[in-house]
């Protein structure tokens, strides 16, 4: 094991060196075989941590003054081999994608660097370790977020966006675990987990961290960043964001909150709201998005609310003493987040190959892509089917298990549970319904309808490289859907010796057989088809069109015009903005030339919460100008008075 793990950063030490030194023709294959192959590796370490094959190292001159400590645990071993799959989809997509666009030599080595600290996250096993872990990929994926910010000026306004919101996060992570450090006299994990840590410290250290990890998570309201730089990021690395990275942020909280602490009830109840929320609101900006990669960003919010309601529970549960409904509720948020990773990494690259094809992301003026694009328009279908949670989809029994955790732990919760676990569910169900109406309108308006645009119209299929990592990430989709009973098994590991998972749902008499559901929809496709091919004496006839000609772009469904019942039975929340632009002839007032309507839907969350804290920040700066008038006397004076101020908060402190 300590020998695949060094394989897995040496392979991507090698992809890094490839971008950096091989030539322009053969740079792009040689890095991305090099990732691809580290990814897989990746995957199948993490692989063997769930099954049982832990393993700890130690290097102690990678970081100055502590060193670097790793232990791959199941825990770690589970999101290790998520971030390993989304990564080797990822590379193998990115040799085709970059072709003539992002083939210099910084992105290239940047991009191994950021996966290889998603990696060592996993399997941090000291504080300071994971600090610097998270940092560097805090700091590999701004860079990567703003790769096309010259040609495209909204990336850096979303890279800014991202820089605020993930080192303040990293702020806040860095001083609960601190905390936590100080008060146990250790920065090893394993010292963590049995100190003696007072109640008050526990309390404030995880409340910090869980806002730290929230944020990178995406989770409401800390997730304004996510729609932003998700959607310009390059697509393959989009996905890795999306389908990896976000995971880790859960992964903090599990890895605090159920590792090396053991919270009382209300935390849990608190990250569920939180969850819910967070489930149900991503899921309704996703059904109102016109951009198809905001509404796959906001997708990600609905899915990570998920699978916090998951975790939520296990912890509740645990804290109650219910130790095998803990371990069913946390089986099903690793399953729903490894559905996700799988189904959402096949939406993101073919997202790629759609704007890769027509240049626009816009559901607006895209249209009729799947005559044109087949492969890709088929690959999008199945991803989606996954994300809408329908069976035979990959996402079904994630959320299926979902359901029946948080049901089934009605009887053991006590009388908290008695009101939140219905709550979690009806989040999930008014999610799973909205995430329908995004899917569908996504779908059907991008690739059924008819062309809108030029581009769309001339729009072409992806090349070998870019369908190969969609193959790639839709046979981990299928995986999932065909054996989602042999991945519970294995996933409930993570949560020790509690193979109760099965047997819990057993005895709620909740069975179901993907195999059975997937041969039933095959057969009835097969009568369809025959039915359609037997039928007798056929007659081509034009359609009816009350005498208005044959329809045209201009009269079908866009995105926007799909949405609007959604919108508007969620106005309230939603808040629409609506502008009509009048333009009259120069001849006279009276006489209209042209109405212009637009309307858009902004984030509530960002204009009610966000803009007048940035407001209020911009004001105190430049009210605060008057300080900085260039003395060096007064300067000195500020930092004496700091020094003495926290000599003074050090001396009260002990």
């Amino acid at each position: 094991m300590t020998a695949l793990f060094a394989a897995v950063f040496a392979a991507y030490a090698l992809s890094a060196l490839a971008a950096l030194a091989v030539p322009a023709p053969a740079r792009r294959l040689l890095s991305g075989f090099w990732l691809a192959a580290a990814g897989l590796a990746q995957t199948c370490l993490g692989a063997a941590a769930v099954l049982g094959r832990s393993f700890t190292a130690d290097v102690p001159g990678l970081i100055p003054l502590s060193g670097a400590a790793f232990t791959l645990d199941a825990l770690g071993g589970a999101f290790l081999a998520l971030c390993g799959f989304a990564t080797a989809c990822a590379a193998v997509y990115g040799i085709g994608y970059t072709k003539g666009r992002l083939e210099g030599r910084a992105f290239g080595a940047v991009l191994p660097v950021f996966a290889a600290a998603m990696a060592a996250v996993c399997a941090a096993a000291s504080v300071t370790t994971f600090l610097f872990a998270w940092e560097l990929m805090a700091l590999t994926s701004l860079i990567l977020v703003v790769a096309e910010h010259r040609a495209n000026p909204r990336a850096a306004r979303a890279g800014a966006w991202y820089a605020a919101l993930t080192h303040a996060g990293f702020v806040a992570i860095l001083a609960g675990l601190a905390w936590l450090a100080a008060a146990a006299g250790s920065q090893d994990f394993a010292a963590l987990r049995g100190a003696e840590i007072p109640a008050a410290t526990t309390h404030l250290a995880f409340a910090l961290v869980f806002l730290g990890f929230a944020s990178k998570a995406g989770i409401v309201p800390l997730h304004v960043w996510l729609p932003r730089a998700h959607p310009e990021a390059p697509s393959h690395v989009s996905a890795m964001m999306s389908a990896a990275m976000v995971n880790l942020g859960l992964y903090g909280i599990a890895r605090v909150g159920l590792d090396l602490l053991s919270g009382p009830a209300w935390w849990w109840l608190a990250a569920g709201a939180l969850g819910a929320a967070s489930a149900v609101y991503g899921a309704l900006q996703a059904a109102v998005a016109s951009d198809l990669k905001r509404l796959l960003a906001y997708s990600t919010t609905e899915n990570l609310g998920l699978a916090l309601i998951g975790l939520a529970a296990a912890g509740y549960l645990a804290a109650e003493g219910a130790t095998a409904a803990a371990a069913l509720a946390g089986t099903a948020a690793l399953l729903h987040l490894a559905n996700h990773t799988a189904f959402k990494t096949l939406l993101f690259l073919a997202a790629g190959s759609v704007l890769h094809a027509t240049g626009t992301r816009d559901l607006d003026r895209l249209g009729g892509l799947a005559p044109r694009m087949r492969a890709t328009a088929a690959l999008f279908a199945f991803g989606a089917l996954g994300a809408t949670a329908l069976p035979p989809g990959n996402g079904f029994a994630g959320e299926w298990l979902l359901l029946q955790s948080l049901i089934g732990a009605l009887p053991e919760g006590g009388p908290a549970a008695a009101v939140a676990m219905p709550v979690g569910v009806a989040a999930i169900a008014l999610s799973a319904g909205l995430a329908i109406a995004a899917f569908v309108k996504a779908y059907g308006t991008g690739f059924l309808a008819r062309p809108r645009t030029e581009a769309a119209a001339a729009a072409h299929e992806a090349g070998p490289a870019m369908l190969a990592g969609l193959g790639l990430a839709a046979a981990g989709c299928a995986a999932l859907a065909l054996a989602p009973a042999q991945a519970a098994a294995a996933l409930a590991r993570v949560w020790g010796p509690a193979p109760d998972a099965t047997a819990t749902l057993h005895a709620g008499g909740s069975t179901a057989s993907p195999l059975i559901v997937l041969a039933a929809v095959l057969a009835a496709a097969v009568v369809l088809l025959l039915a359609f091919r037997v039928r007798a004496a056929r007659r081509t006839a034009r359609l009816w069109d009350c005498g208005a000609g044959p329809l045209n772009a201009r009269m079908e469904y866009t995105a926007t015009s799909f949405a609007e019942p959604v919108q508007r039975v969620f106005d309230d929340v939603l808040a629409p903005e609506t502008d009509i632009d009048v333009t009259h002839t120069r001849e006279s007032a009276y006489l209209v030339d042209r109405v212009a309507y637009a309307r858009r839907v902004p984030d509530r969350i960002e204009h009610r919460l966000y803009r007048p804290l940035i407001r209020a920040a911009r004001s105190l700066g430049e009210r605060a100008r008057c300080l900085a008038d260039g003395s060096v006397h007064r300067y000195l004076a500020y930092g004496f008075t700091a020094f003495c101020a926290v000599l003074t908060a050090v001396a009260v402190i002990r």
